[in-house]
């Protein structure tokens, strides 16, 4: 059983930055891939990134996907009880909901169907 709670969300004017913050309580288990997803409706929902405290890529526990790199970057606490998702330089595309999602183990997947907790989701609008 994992809780996660997400925050941060709000609006922000294009060009702006956001930092999300998913805490992840109630784990009984360890370690946990804590990852941040985006949807907005209509769509599929999205992998943005994820991070890991036993997750290893070029010395970086973090993963974000390639579109965002450069934009979007991920970090959490130790024992991964909170991940933050910072972003900058934001575009009115970015608008979403953003949810936060775990899974049990240190291995990164881009697929939503590998994570069994969710968050509610927080509103992310960017917009002039």
């Amino acid at each position: 059983q994992v809780r996660l709670v997400e925050s941060g969300g709000g609006l922000v004017q294009p060009g702006g930055s956001l930092r999300l913050s998913c805490v992840a309580s109630e784990h009984t288990f360890s370690p946990i891939t804590v990852a941040w997803f985006r949807q907005v409706p209509g769509k599929e929902r999205e992998f943005v990134g994820a991070f890991s405290e036993n997750f290893s890529l070029n010395n970086d526990k973090a993963y974000v996907t390639e579109s965002l790199k450069g934009r979007f970057s991920i970090s959490g606490s130790g024992a991964e009880d909170t991940v933050w998702l910072q972003m900058s330089t934001l575009k009115p595309e970015d608008t979403a909901i953003y949810y936060c999602a775990a899974a049990r183990g240190a291995v990164i997947s881009t697929s939503k169907t590998s994570y069994r907790y969710w968050g509610q989701g927080t509103q992310v609008t960017v917009s002039s």
